[in-house]
């Protein structure tokens, strides 16, 4: 359900309009991350933006929650092209959480720290990239050939699960302008993860986790949980 690769590439000669949050938006949308995910000072700016302007606010580690969170800021401006027959149910706009270890190199440019960076913004873009859209338990291969991440990991692919505050509240809202804002976390995953997700469900794959590994962190060791 959603893997990457068997998604159709949008035809890049037609020309693709920005899609931007308004400054009121914006507003509410940094007041609320805040309230649901923790206070931070620091955002990635975007140099470049071709549809959407894609910022990552840093959320830094504290002794409550003692790992990096980062969460995109300008997927939402996009209204996703979800099925018909799915209208009902506000799915049309999403925003990207991932979490980092306290001592990854979240600043890094070594492609042995970015990648998980790089995936999240390159998964926020993928529903424009692919005209398509993105929801819980759809799952993403980070490359086409289903090849390993990085160099340093084995992880190759991500499944989408509901972003949740540390009170365990989800964090989706509605802004004052009518669009309602989904957000997912981003659980990194085993090719053998992956192959037992789409054999049963997604709540199947959950129901194998120890609950140390929710949240969702983003470890390129960790365990799998799917190995014969």
């Amino acid at each position: 359900m959603g893997i990457l690769n068997g998604f159709r590439k949008r035809n890049k000669s037609k020309s693709i309009p920005m899609y931007l949050y308004t400054e009121e938006e914006l507003n509410e949308y940094e007041e609320h991350v805040r309230r649901c995910f923790g206070d931070y000072e620091e955002v990635f700016h975007e140099i470049v933006s071709p549809d959407i302007h894609l910022d990552v606010i840093l959320i830094p580690p504290t002794e409550e929650a003692p790992y990096h969170k980062l969460i995109t800021m300008g997927a939402g401006a996009y209204r996703m092209n979800v099925p018909q027959e799915l209208s009902g149910y506000n799915l049309n706009y999403a925003e990207y959480v991932l979490y980092l270890p306290a001592d990854w190199d979240v600043k890094s440019g070594d492609p042995l720290n970015y990648w998980p960076i790089g995936m999240l913004k390159k998964i926020a873009r993928l529903p424009i990239d692919c005209d398509t859209w993105l929801g819980y338990g759809h799952t993403i291969h980070g490359n086409a050939d289903a090849a390993p991440l990085a160099a340093n990991t084995e992880l190759n692919s991500f499944i989408l699960l509901s972003g949740v505050s540390l009170e365990g509240e989800m964090c989706d809202f509605k802004l004052s302008s009518g669009k309602f804002i989904r957000f997912y976390e981003l659980m990194a995953l085993y090719q053998e993860e992956l192959d037992f997700k789409m054999a049963n469900d997604t709540q199947a794959l959950l129901d194998l986790l120890p609950d140390e590994e929710f949240p969702p962190i983003v470890r390129p060791d960790r365990k799998n949980y799917c190995t014969k």
